[in-house]
């Protein structure tokens, strides 16, 4: 066994020197790359993190509970609003979509156009269709809500597109055999089986809007993103703290509502 296991070992291919090369090759590379990078000083960067850290761990209270449309109770209360429409708007659009892209109800080709009408919404970044609203809209929120509803087109459809076709047709089936009507066979047989599979990626895609909407702020689409960019630009640390305490509160209630529903839908 032993003479086996040294023969074994000894008509091995040899690999080293390839590895070794490799290895060579890989460490040249990052040698290369790394002489591009510039160091500033770090003095400057350790004080800016310092006054990032203090400002978040002692927010402006005032604007904190300000009730204004300048307080962040109510730019969070925008963003959220962007967030739900969009989803909502996104969700009754891809509807339609995904019967028409579902290769178990249409035909093959009409399938294939659906599916890469919604592959060519989703190549598109948010931020594009966010400056590309602003241009026609002006900025505010609903630009923030068109592109939000857009956005949810592309992964919305998709998901639902993978719920249709698994669809278990022998309940059609039964039905059908029952003697059923259409609108009999879509209520008792098809949306059963959907609808918490739509659901259930509906508050999926709204956690997403909810962090989206906030980053659109940025390009002036409405939310909280604007005021946020705005008063880290101007090194205001705890109106920064301030804005980023709300937006994770509102994060942790949506996750916990969520949570919630999520879990009432997979028990039925």
């Amino acid at each position: 066994m032993e003479k086996r296991i040294e023969a074994a070992y000894q008509s091995a291919p040899r690999t080293w020197i390839r590895k070794l090369l490799l290895a060579l090759l890989v460490a040249g590379l990052m040698a290369w790359s790394s002489s591009t990078v510039e160091f500033t000083a770090a003095g400057s960067g350790l004080e800016v993190a310092g006054n990032i850290l203090s400002g978040i761990f002692h927010p402006d209270t005032k604007l904190l509970f300000n009730f204004t449309t300048s307080g962040v109770a109510y730019l969070l209360l925008e963003t959220l609003c962007i967030a739900f429409l969009g989803t909502i708007v996104g969700a009754v659009i891809s509807v339609p979509f995904s019967f028409l892209s579902a290769t178990n109800l249409v035909p093959r080709p009409i399938a294939l156009l659906g599916r890469f009408a919604i592959a060519a919404i989703r190549t598109v970044p948010a931020f594009i269709y966010g400056l590309m609203f602003i241009r026609v809209t002006g900025p505010g929120p609903f630009a923030g809500l068109l592109t939000m509803s857009l956005c949810s087109i592309g992964m919305v459809s998709k998901m639902f597109i993978e719920s249709i076709e698994d669809l278990d047709k022998r309940i059609l089936e039964s039905l059908d055999a029952a003697g059923c009507t259409t609108f009999q066979k879509i209520r008792y047989g098809i949306l059963p089986q959907l609808f918490p599979d739509f659901m259930s990626t509906l508050i999926y895609r709204f956690d997403m809007n909810l962090r989206d909407a906030t980053v659109l702020g940025l390009v002036g689409a409405g939310g909280i993103g604007a005021p946020l960019i705005f008063a880290m630009s101007s090194y205001r640390w705890n109106e920064v703290g301030a804005i980023l305490l709300g937006l994770i509160l509102l994060v942790l209630v949506i996750e916990a509502i969520s949570s919630r529903i999520r879990a009432k839908l997979t028990r039925g």
